[in-house]
């Protein structure tokens, strides 16, 4: 058996508010650089109630990252200054890269029903492509493949490869890993994993033991994130209501992070440069 990964570090997602208004959940953000390297931020923005999303995210800049959104349920409208425009919909996947930068807005609609279920991950971009040409991949549920397991999981590859199968989004700098994993009570799921990339879970839904015997396994349910230390394999076991997580790898960066609100650089200066192009109204650097 490959060296299974051990827990290193568990937390529990803390309510806030971004945007204009909108209430969510902050699984890990600026508290926890380097500690989450390559990625920067991850937002779970699931709510039953409109007036806690529907202010949105109105015009404002991103240069330096990528913004990865995965809608579950309900409706998020985009629209950039590039003149992109579109609709993320229930179980569909926008992996945005800002590179040089992109000014745009993100407005949460929901479902009929008042629903909208959803997270938003930041991943850095290395110094080499901070100011690369910003491009969009925008996918459909239709266009990510489950795979159902033999031991019983389904998983949904976003980024990734599970059984052969690989998921959409390819040619990322960092190598990511992003599955949509559901685990049946009381069974097991193993991943393999790549030596020195980081990894965690974060469960969205039931609950689940993470890791291998029970000296080295952590119990989380929904809301809880579980960051492993090296190896070459992830295990997770599914309690008695089962078990669904968010499983995300990529391979550090290893530079210096300087960041302030949505903008992410190497170099203070760097990041001061970003800012007073965006006041002087020459942020844009690429026409699409």
């Amino acid at each position: 058996m490959p060296p299974s990964r051990k827990p290193h570090r568990v937390l529990r997602s803390q309510p806030t508010i971004e945007g204009a208004g909108v209430h969510l959940n902050r699984v890990f953000g600026f508290s926890e650089v380097p500690l989450f390297d390559p990625f920067l931020l991850l937002d779970d923005f699931r709510s039953d109630y409109p007036d806690h999303y529907l202010k949105g995210f109105p015009w404002h800049p991103h240069r330096g990252i990528e913004t990865i959104t995965y809608v579950l349920i309900g409706d998020v409208e985009h629209g950039d200054s590039l003149g992109n425009q579109g609709i993320i919909g229930s179980g569909d996947v926008q992996w945005m890269t800002a590179g040089s930068g992109i000014i745009h807005q993100e407005m949460p609609r929901g479902d009929i029903a008042g629903r909208m279920h959803g997270f938003q991950l930041w991943a850095n971009l290395p110094a080499r492509d901070k100011m690369m040409t910003p491009r969009y991949r925008d996918l459909s549920s239709a266009e990510i493949p489950v795979v159902n397991l033999p031991g019983g999981a389904d998983v949904k590859v976003i980024s990734g490869e599970v059984a052969g199968v690989r998921g959409p989004v390819a040619d990322i700098v960092i190598e990511p890993e992003y599955l949509d994993v559901t685990v049946p009570a009381g069974l097991v799921f193993r991943h393999a994993t790549k030596p020195n990339h980081t990894v965690f879970v974060y469960v969205i839904d039931g609950q689940g033991f993470f890791g291998e015997g029970s000296d080295n396994a952590v119990d989380a349910d929904n809301g809880t994130l579980v960051l492993f230390e090296d190896g070459e394999e992830m295990v997770a076991v599914a309690g008695n209501t089962g078990l669904r997580f968010l499983l995300i790898a990529g391979r550090p960066l290893g530079e210096p992070v300087a960041w302030q609100g949505p903008i992410v650089m190497n170099t203070e200066a760097d990041l001061q440069v970003a800012f007073e192009e965006y006041r002087q109204g020459t942020f844009i650097k690429h026409s699409g």
